[in-house]
Protein backbone atom coordinates (compact mmCIF):
# COMPACT_ATOMS: atom_id res chain seq x y z
CA UNK A 1 0.00 0.00 0.00
CA UNK A 2 1.37 3.49 -0.73
CA UNK A 3 2.57 5.48 2.06
CA UNK A 4 0.29 8.61 2.47
CA UNK A 5 0.76 12.31 3.83
CA UNK A 6 -1.41 14.32 5.60
CA UNK A 7 -2.93 17.78 3.84
CA UNK A 8 -1.20 19.59 6.11
CA UNK A 9 2.05 18.32 5.53
CA UNK A 10 1.42 18.77 2.18
CA UNK A 11 0.71 22.17 2.17
CA UNK A 12 3.61 22.78 4.54
CA UNK A 13 5.88 21.03 1.80
CA UNK A 14 4.51 23.46 -0.99
CA UNK A 15 5.01 26.35 1.67
CA UNK A 16 8.59 25.66 1.83
CA UNK A 17 9.06 25.02 -1.46
CA UNK A 18 7.36 28.62 -3.19
CA UNK A 19 8.73 30.62 0.04
CA UNK A 20 12.51 28.98 -0.02
CA UNK A 21 12.89 30.03 -4.04
CA UNK A 22 14.57 32.79 -4.47
CA UNK A 23 12.71 33.67 -7.74
CA UNK A 24 9.83 33.89 -6.15
CA UNK A 25 11.34 36.51 -3.43
CA UNK A 26 11.96 40.27 -3.37
CA UNK A 27 10.33 40.40 -7.12
CA UNK A 28 7.73 43.16 -8.99
CA UNK A 29 4.58 42.31 -10.49
CA UNK A 30 1.69 44.36 -12.20
CA UNK A 31 -1.70 44.20 -12.50
CA UNK A 32 -4.77 45.79 -11.75
CA UNK A 33 -5.80 46.72 -8.06
CA UNK A 34 -9.66 45.05 -6.76
CA UNK A 35 -11.08 44.75 -3.91
CA UNK A 36 -9.12 47.04 -1.91
CA UNK A 37 -9.66 47.00 1.91
CA UNK A 38 -7.65 49.17 4.64
CA UNK A 39 -8.33 47.13 7.72
CA UNK A 40 -8.71 48.66 11.41
CA UNK A 41 -5.81 46.84 12.05
CA UNK A 42 -3.58 48.37 9.81
CA UNK A 43 -3.14 45.64 7.07
CA UNK A 44 -4.38 45.99 3.65
CA UNK A 45 -5.60 43.69 1.52
CA UNK A 46 -6.55 43.29 -1.96
CA UNK A 47 -6.22 41.81 -5.08
CA UNK A 48 -3.99 41.67 -8.37
CA UNK A 49 -5.32 40.89 -11.27
CA UNK A 50 -5.02 40.71 -15.56
CA UNK A 51 -7.06 39.50 -17.69
CA UNK A 52 -6.10 35.71 -17.22
CA UNK A 53 -5.40 35.22 -13.56
CA UNK A 54 -5.24 36.99 -10.19
CA UNK A 55 -3.81 36.64 -6.84
CA UNK A 56 -4.37 37.68 -3.66
CA UNK A 57 -2.10 40.10 -1.94
CA UNK A 58 -1.25 41.54 1.43
CA UNK A 59 0.45 44.45 2.83
CA UNK A 60 1.46 44.60 6.38
CA UNK A 61 0.41 47.12 9.00
CA UNK A 62 4.55 47.63 9.20
CA UNK A 63 4.78 48.30 5.43
CA UNK A 64 1.84 50.74 4.64
CA UNK A 65 3.76 53.99 6.14
CA UNK A 66 5.41 53.72 2.89
CA UNK A 67 2.65 54.31 0.55
CA UNK A 68 2.34 57.09 -0.92
CA UNK A 69 -1.15 57.04 -2.60
CA UNK A 70 -4.02 55.14 -1.76
CA UNK A 71 -4.82 52.09 -3.81
CA UNK A 72 -8.27 51.96 -5.70
CA UNK A 73 -10.15 49.71 -7.28
CA UNK A 74 -9.51 49.60 -11.00
CA UNK A 75 -5.78 51.31 -10.42
CA UNK A 76 -2.89 49.71 -12.09
CA UNK A 77 0.06 49.10 -10.11
CA UNK A 78 3.39 47.20 -9.66
CA UNK A 79 3.97 45.87 -6.18
CA UNK A 80 7.06 44.62 -4.92
CA UNK A 81 7.58 41.57 -2.30
CA UNK A 82 7.47 37.85 -1.83
CA UNK A 83 5.25 34.89 -2.42
CA UNK A 84 4.09 32.92 0.76
CA UNK A 85 1.58 30.27 1.45
CA UNK A 86 -1.65 30.99 3.55
CA UNK A 87 -1.51 27.13 5.35
CA UNK A 88 -5.40 27.46 6.42
CA UNK A 89 -6.48 27.78 3.44
CA UNK A 90 -4.06 25.98 1.11
CA UNK A 91 -3.29 28.75 -0.98
CA UNK A 92 -0.47 31.18 -2.19
CA UNK A 93 -0.54 35.09 -1.67
CA UNK A 94 1.65 37.39 -2.77
CA UNK A 95 3.28 39.75 0.36
CA UNK A 96 3.61 43.61 -1.03
CA UNK A 97 6.45 45.58 0.25
CA UNK A 98 5.85 48.45 -1.66
CA UNK A 99 3.19 49.92 -4.12
CA UNK A 100 4.17 52.58 -6.72
CA UNK A 101 1.53 53.56 -9.59
CA UNK A 102 1.92 51.76 -12.96
CA UNK A 103 0.98 53.87 -16.16
CA UNK A 104 0.32 57.78 -16.66
CA UNK A 105 -3.39 56.93 -15.69
CA UNK A 106 -2.03 56.07 -11.94
CA UNK A 107 0.59 58.07 -11.29
CA UNK A 108 -2.15 61.24 -12.31
CA UNK A 109 -4.11 59.85 -9.70
CA UNK A 110 -1.46 59.56 -7.16
CA UNK A 111 -0.92 62.95 -7.68
CA UNK A 112 -4.05 64.13 -7.35
CA UNK A 113 -4.99 62.55 -3.54
CA UNK A 114 -1.61 63.82 -2.54
CA UNK A 115 -2.55 67.36 -3.79
CA UNK A 116 -5.93 67.41 -2.32
CA UNK A 117 -4.10 65.84 1.34
CA UNK A 118 -1.56 68.22 0.92
CA UNK A 119 -3.49 71.44 -0.06
CA UNK A 120 -6.47 70.30 2.97
CA UNK A 121 -3.29 70.62 5.87
CA UNK A 122 -2.49 74.22 4.51
CA UNK A 123 0.52 73.79 2.76
CA UNK A 124 0.07 75.23 -0.11
CA UNK A 125 -1.72 77.99 1.31
CA UNK A 126 -0.27 81.52 0.37
CA UNK A 127 -0.21 82.86 4.04
CA UNK A 128 2.47 80.35 4.87
CA UNK A 129 5.27 81.30 1.95
CA UNK A 130 7.85 83.31 3.00
CA UNK A 131 9.35 86.43 1.14
CA UNK A 132 12.80 86.12 -0.56
CA UNK A 133 15.52 88.39 0.41
CA UNK A 134 16.07 91.27 -1.65
CA UNK A 135 19.71 91.18 -1.88
CA UNK A 136 20.66 87.54 -0.77
CA UNK A 137 24.84 87.02 0.22
CA UNK A 138 24.47 83.43 -0.13
CA UNK A 139 22.07 81.12 -3.10
CA UNK A 140 22.07 77.36 -2.45
CA UNK A 141 21.19 74.96 -5.49
CA UNK A 142 19.48 71.73 -4.87
CA UNK A 143 19.97 70.19 -8.10
CA UNK A 144 22.49 67.73 -10.20
CA UNK A 145 25.88 68.69 -9.68
CA UNK A 146 26.80 67.95 -13.55
CA UNK A 147 23.45 68.72 -15.07
CA UNK A 148 22.95 71.63 -17.31
CA UNK A 149 20.05 72.92 -15.16
CA UNK A 150 23.15 73.60 -12.56
CA UNK A 151 25.33 75.38 -15.15
CA UNK A 152 22.55 77.84 -16.44
CA UNK A 153 21.60 78.53 -12.82
CA UNK A 154 25.19 79.34 -12.30
CA UNK A 155 25.68 82.06 -15.06
CA UNK A 156 22.63 83.55 -14.15
CA UNK A 157 23.28 84.45 -10.07
CA UNK A 158 26.83 85.53 -11.57
CA UNK A 159 25.75 88.22 -14.51
CA UNK A 160 22.97 89.39 -12.21
CA UNK A 161 24.53 89.51 -9.06
CA UNK A 162 28.07 88.50 -8.96
CA UNK A 163 28.05 89.62 -5.21
CA UNK A 164 26.28 86.10 -3.90
CA UNK A 165 28.50 83.24 -3.56
CA UNK A 166 26.54 80.38 -4.93
CA UNK A 167 26.38 76.73 -3.10
CA UNK A 168 25.52 73.76 -4.29
CA UNK A 169 24.01 70.34 -2.87
CA UNK A 170 24.19 67.67 -5.00
CA UNK A 171 21.56 65.38 -5.30
CA UNK A 172 20.06 62.51 -7.24
CA UNK A 173 17.00 63.89 -9.36
CA UNK A 174 15.22 60.83 -10.46
CA UNK A 175 15.64 56.89 -9.84
CA UNK A 176 14.77 55.13 -6.52
CA UNK A 177 17.14 57.03 -4.60
CA UNK A 178 16.47 60.66 -5.54
CA UNK A 179 13.70 60.92 -2.84
CA UNK A 180 15.89 60.52 0.03
CA UNK A 181 18.81 62.53 -1.55
CA UNK A 182 16.27 65.18 -2.02
CA UNK A 183 14.85 65.21 1.76
CA UNK A 184 18.37 64.85 3.38
CA UNK A 185 19.82 67.74 0.99
CA UNK A 186 16.91 70.11 1.81
CA UNK A 187 17.24 69.05 5.89
CA UNK A 188 21.12 69.65 5.30
CA UNK A 189 20.79 73.23 5.03
CA UNK A 190 20.01 73.57 8.55
CA UNK A 191 24.06 73.05 8.19
CA UNK A 192 24.26 76.16 6.43
CA UNK A 193 23.41 78.82 8.41
CA UNK A 194 24.51 81.89 6.07
CA UNK A 195 22.42 80.40 3.42
CA UNK A 196 19.16 82.73 2.31
CA UNK A 197 17.68 81.28 -0.14
CA UNK A 198 17.52 77.43 -1.63
CA UNK A 199 16.79 77.01 -5.49
CA UNK A 200 15.66 73.11 -5.55
CA UNK A 201 14.75 71.57 -9.48
CA UNK A 202 15.90 70.05 -12.05
CA UNK A 203 16.07 70.18 -15.97
CA UNK A 204 12.98 69.04 -18.20
CA UNK A 205 11.79 65.38 -18.43
CA UNK A 206 9.09 63.09 -18.85
CA UNK A 207 6.80 62.58 -15.90
CA UNK A 208 8.40 59.49 -14.59
CA UNK A 209 11.71 61.17 -14.55
CA UNK A 210 9.49 64.29 -12.64
CA UNK A 211 8.27 61.96 -10.28
CA UNK A 212 10.55 62.49 -7.18
CA UNK A 213 9.02 65.90 -6.74
CA UNK A 214 5.50 64.99 -6.50
CA UNK A 215 6.65 62.87 -3.50
CA UNK A 216 5.30 63.24 0.03
CA UNK A 217 8.42 63.93 1.81
CA UNK A 218 10.20 66.15 -1.08
CA UNK A 219 7.07 68.40 0.06
CA UNK A 220 7.15 68.48 3.81
CA UNK A 221 11.44 68.91 3.56
CA UNK A 222 10.57 71.81 0.78
CA UNK A 223 7.89 73.17 3.99
CA UNK A 224 10.07 72.70 6.87
CA UNK A 225 12.96 73.91 5.55
CA UNK A 226 14.95 76.51 7.20
CA UNK A 227 14.92 79.31 4.17
CA UNK A 228 12.79 80.44 1.72
CA UNK A 229 12.42 77.80 -1.16
CA UNK A 230 11.94 78.34 -4.85
CA UNK A 231 11.32 75.32 -7.27
CA UNK A 232 12.92 75.15 -10.43
CA UNK A 233 11.37 71.90 -12.03
CA UNK A 234 11.18 71.31 -15.43
CA UNK A 235 10.01 72.99 -18.05
CA UNK A 236 7.47 76.05 -17.79
CA UNK A 237 4.58 73.81 -18.45
CA UNK A 238 5.84 71.44 -15.92
CA UNK A 239 3.72 71.76 -12.40
CA UNK A 240 4.62 69.10 -9.63
CA UNK A 241 3.37 69.18 -6.09
CA UNK A 242 7.51 70.47 -4.96
CA UNK A 243 5.91 73.68 -7.65
CA UNK A 244 2.96 74.06 -5.12
CA UNK A 245 4.59 73.84 -1.89
CA UNK A 246 7.42 76.04 -2.26
CA UNK A 247 7.76 79.58 -1.55
CA UNK A 248 8.12 80.72 -4.95
CA UNK A 249 7.91 78.84 -8.60
CA UNK A 250 10.07 79.02 -11.33
CA UNK A 251 8.93 78.42 -14.71
CA UNK A 252 12.42 76.96 -15.30
CA UNK A 253 15.92 77.02 -13.49
CA UNK A 254 17.08 79.94 -15.41
CA UNK A 255 13.85 81.96 -14.79
CA UNK A 256 14.06 80.49 -10.74
CA UNK A 257 17.93 82.16 -10.90
CA UNK A 258 16.23 85.53 -11.99
CA UNK A 259 13.82 85.26 -9.15
CA UNK A 260 16.08 84.78 -6.24
CA UNK A 261 18.64 87.63 -7.44
CA UNK A 262 18.29 91.20 -8.67
CA UNK A 263 20.39 92.87 -11.38
CA UNK A 264 22.89 95.02 -10.54
CA UNK A 265 23.05 97.04 -13.68
CA UNK A 266 19.18 97.85 -12.91
CA UNK A 267 20.27 98.52 -9.54
CA UNK A 268 22.94 100.87 -10.30
CA UNK A 269 20.79 102.99 -12.66
CA UNK A 270 18.01 103.16 -9.98
CA UNK A 271 20.36 104.50 -7.20
CA UNK A 272 21.82 107.25 -10.45
CA UNK A 273 18.37 108.62 -10.87
CA UNK A 274 17.28 109.04 -7.52
CA UNK A 275 20.62 111.11 -6.89
CA UNK A 276 19.71 112.98 -10.07
CA UNK A 277 15.77 113.69 -8.36
CA UNK A 278 17.46 114.65 -5.02
CA UNK A 279 19.77 117.35 -6.33
CA UNK A 280 16.75 118.84 -9.00
CA UNK A 281 14.64 118.97 -5.94
CA UNK A 282 17.27 120.31 -3.68
CA UNK A 283 17.62 123.35 -6.44
CA UNK A 284 13.98 123.76 -7.04
CA UNK A 285 13.70 124.23 -3.34
CA UNK A 286 15.97 127.04 -3.22
CA UNK A 287 15.16 128.83 -6.49
CA UNK A 288 11.64 129.07 -4.80
CA UNK A 289 12.97 130.58 -1.66
CA UNK A 290 14.94 133.01 -3.53
CA UNK A 291 11.85 134.05 -4.89
CA UNK A 292 10.02 134.26 -1.95
CA UNK A 293 13.13 136.87 -0.55
CA UNK A 294 12.90 138.78 -4.03
CA UNK A 295 9.20 139.24 -3.55
CA UNK A 296 9.13 140.42 0.17
CA UNK A 297 12.20 142.89 -0.50
CA UNK A 298 10.20 144.30 -3.01
CA UNK A 299 7.33 145.05 -1.33
CA UNK A 300 9.45 146.91 1.50
CA UNK A 301 10.97 149.07 -1.03
CA UNK A 302 7.39 150.40 -1.82
CA UNK A 303 6.07 150.67 1.37
CA UNK A 304 6.07 154.66 2.60
CA UNK A 305 5.44 154.84 6.59
CA UNK A 306 8.72 154.32 8.52
CA UNK A 307 7.19 151.50 10.97
CA UNK A 308 6.08 149.24 8.18
CA UNK A 309 9.69 149.92 6.64
CA UNK A 310 11.40 148.73 9.90
CA UNK A 311 8.64 145.90 10.49
CA UNK A 312 9.75 144.71 6.73
CA UNK A 313 13.16 144.86 7.24
CA UNK A 314 12.68 143.16 10.85
CA UNK A 315 10.73 140.59 9.41
CA UNK A 316 12.92 140.14 6.02
CA UNK A 317 15.69 139.74 8.61
CA UNK A 318 13.66 136.96 10.77
CA UNK A 319 12.83 135.08 7.26
CA UNK A 320 16.12 135.12 6.13
CA UNK A 321 17.95 133.64 9.34
CA UNK A 322 14.69 131.31 9.31
CA UNK A 323 15.50 130.14 5.69
CA UNK A 324 18.77 129.95 6.61
CA UNK A 325 18.10 127.71 9.31
CA UNK A 326 15.68 125.44 6.94
CA UNK A 327 18.27 125.35 4.29
CA UNK A 328 20.96 124.37 6.55
CA UNK A 329 18.87 121.69 7.99
CA UNK A 330 17.72 120.78 4.75
CA UNK A 331 21.10 120.66 3.22
CA UNK A 332 22.36 119.08 5.82
CA UNK A 333 19.43 116.49 5.72
CA UNK A 334 20.10 116.14 1.67
CA UNK A 335 23.68 115.77 2.46
CA UNK A 336 23.03 112.95 5.13
CA UNK A 337 20.55 111.23 2.77
CA UNK A 338 22.90 111.49 0.13
CA UNK A 339 25.99 110.11 1.85
CA UNK A 340 23.32 106.57 2.64
CA UNK A 341 22.89 106.44 -0.73
CA UNK A 342 26.15 107.21 -1.78
CA UNK A 343 27.31 103.89 1.09
CA UNK A 344 24.63 101.93 -0.32
CA UNK A 345 25.83 102.64 -3.75
CA UNK A 346 29.51 101.53 -2.84
CA UNK A 347 28.85 98.54 -0.45
CA UNK A 348 26.97 97.45 -4.24
CA UNK A 349 29.76 97.96 -6.36
CA UNK A 350 31.96 95.80 -7.39
CA UNK A 351 35.06 98.15 -7.26
CA UNK A 352 35.10 96.93 -3.65
CA UNK A 353 36.39 93.92 -4.77
CA UNK A 354 38.97 95.23 -6.72
CA UNK A 355 39.83 97.33 -3.98
CA UNK A 356 41.24 94.56 -2.33
CA UNK A 357 43.28 93.22 -5.04
CA UNK A 358 41.50 91.15 -6.54
CA UNK A 359 40.49 91.55 -10.71
CA UNK A 360 38.03 90.35 -12.60
CA UNK A 361 38.89 88.37 -16.35
CA UNK A 362 36.47 88.08 -19.39
CA UNK A 363 37.01 86.63 -22.12
CA UNK A 364 36.70 88.33 -25.66
CA UNK A 365 33.04 87.62 -25.67
CA UNK A 366 32.65 89.25 -22.64
CA UNK A 367 32.41 86.17 -20.19
CA UNK A 368 33.55 85.79 -16.74
CA UNK A 369 36.36 84.01 -16.62
CA UNK A 370 36.25 81.25 -13.42
CA UNK A 371 38.08 78.33 -13.90
CA UNK A 372 41.14 77.20 -15.72
CA UNK A 373 38.70 75.03 -18.00
CA UNK A 374 37.17 78.45 -19.17
CA UNK A 375 39.71 78.90 -21.48
CA UNK A 376 42.22 77.98 -24.02
CA UNK A 377 45.33 78.47 -25.69
CA UNK A 378 45.63 81.65 -27.45
CA UNK A 379 41.96 83.46 -25.96
CA UNK A 380 42.52 86.75 -25.96
CA UNK A 381 41.82 88.05 -22.60
CA UNK A 382 40.72 91.31 -20.33
CA UNK A 383 41.47 92.19 -16.63
CA UNK A 384 39.95 94.90 -15.68
CA UNK A 385 41.91 96.14 -11.95
CA UNK A 386 40.72 98.89 -9.77
CA UNK A 387 42.90 101.46 -11.84
CA UNK A 388 42.69 100.28 -15.63
CA UNK A 389 42.51 96.98 -17.74
CA UNK A 390 45.27 94.25 -19.53
CA UNK A 391 44.56 92.61 -22.41
CA UNK A 392 46.29 89.00 -22.82
CA UNK A 393 46.67 86.04 -24.50
CA UNK A 394 46.75 82.79 -23.66
CA UNK A 395 49.69 80.99 -24.23
CA UNK A 396 50.17 78.15 -21.86
CA UNK A 397 47.70 76.55 -18.81
CA UNK A 398 49.11 75.72 -15.55
CA UNK A 399 49.52 71.49 -14.52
Amino acid sequence: MLEAISVHNLTRLVRELLEGSALLKNFWVTGEVSNFKAHSSGHCYFTLKDDQSSVRCVMWRSRTPSLRFRPTDGMRVMARGSIGVYERDGTYQFYADQLEPDGLGSLYAAYEQLKAKLEAEGLFSPSRKRKLPRFPRVVALVTSPTSAAVQDMVKVLGRRWPLATVLVIPVIVQGALAVPSLVAALASLQNYPDVDVAIVGRGGGSIEDLWAFNDEAVARAIANCVCPVVSAVGHETDFTIADFVADQRGETPSAAAMLVVPDIDDLLRQVGVQSGRLARGIERKRALWRQQIDVLSSRLAYASPRQRITEHRVRRGELARRLTQSVVFLLAKERSRMRTEAARLQALSPLNVLARGYSVTRSSSGRVIRAEADVSIGDHLETTLLRGTIVSVVTGKGE
